[in-house]
């Protein structure tokens, strides 16, 4: 038996999470069996200020950020303990499960399914999911103009960003980018 076959086989459906170091980290997480439990309105507004808020909790700085009905990506820079974004994504998952189950009058409903994460490491590939997440509501055909969708970043990083800033992130191409997004 060779060193190799006494590792642990990872188990698919939950993703380890190395968080040791601050860093730039991108997340996406998912509705239980990719049900779109946030329709538009009241309950995917209140996904996405809970997100708003518990990163600020945790001081996790938000840079792009892109809600959808059944799915979320952040892309957030970690505090010194990186490993804060367990609890913050545990708080997200509970707050927003609970909240919507409450409105919903299903106590014991199924939310949320598991989250993955990535530590950026590579300036281009920071730069090209910027663009990404920015835009993610034009990938999944919400709006033609990714500023336009009220629940991501675009139209914020639009305001805060220089021009030139803006053009750059724009302008990194994303299609060979393999993020968990089959929503």
């Amino acid at each position: 038996m060779t060193d190799t076959a006494k590792l642990p086989i990872p188990w698919p459906h939950a993703p380890a999470h190395r968080l040791t170091e601050s860093g730039t980290y991108m997340v996406t997480a998912g509705t239980y069996l990719k049900q779109p439990l946030f329709p538009d309105g009241a309950p995917l507004k209140m996904l996405h200020d809970a997100i708003l808020s518990i990163a600020d909790k945790y001081a996790w700085q938000l840079e792009a950020w892109a809600v959808f009905p059944n799915h979320c990506h952040l892309i957030a820079v970690a505090p010194e303990d990186a490993s804060t974004l367990t609890h913050f994504i545990r708080e997200l998952h509970s707050r927003t499960a609970i909240a919507l189950n409450r409105r919903d009058a299903t106590p014991k409903r199924k939310v949320w399914s598991n989250y993955w994460d990535t530590q950026l490491t590579h300036e281009a590939s920071y730069l090209a999911r910027l663009n990404y997440v920015h835009q993610n509501p034009v990938k999944h055909g919400l709006v033609p103009v990714a500023s336009h969708y009220p629940w991501c970043s675009a139209a914020w990083f639009e305001k805060v960003a220089t021009p030139a800033q803006v053009k750059t992130i724009y302008g990194f191409k994303t299609d060979q980018i393999q993020v968990q997004d089959d929503f």
